[in-house]
């Protein structure tokens, strides 16, 4: 398992965002001082928090504290950029009951993803 490139997978999802008319903002800070890796936004809409999760200690924990993250900051969608493989069971269902949708996503197929799933902005 390789560790996330985050800069450079930072810069790349910037970019795209940025082709598809759409606003990548890193580090976004959210209403509450915590801080999202990557939201996309289509205009002041956001569209989806992105988190870089490069480490694989404490995945379920981190992964919880993420999708509370992303819901308190008004995100539909939240994916979380892994090379680990994990079940963190309870927690996908708890993004569920909250209403956020959770996808748990591979570095090397993030950049496609986004190309087929992102809007174009307007």
């Amino acid at each position: 398992m390789s560790k996330i490139k985050v800069k450079t997978l930072t810069r790349e999802i910037v970019s795209l965002a940025e082709e598809l008319g759409l606003k990548a903002v890193p580090e976004y800070r959210t209403p509450d001082g915590t801080r999202i890796d990557v939201a996309i936004l289509n205009g002041e809409q956001r569209l989806l928090a992105i988190e870089l999760e490069a480490s694989f200690k404490w995945f379920p924990q981190r992964l919880l504290y993420d999708i509370v993250k992303a819901h308190r900051a008004g995100f539909p969608e939240l994916w979380v950029v892994s090379n680990f493989s994990s079940k963190p069971g309870w927690v996908m269902k708890y993004a569920e009951e909250i209403g956020l949708s959770l996808r748990i996503i591979g570095e090397g197929s993030v950049l496609q993803e986004l190309r087929t799933s992102l809007p174009s902005g307007t």
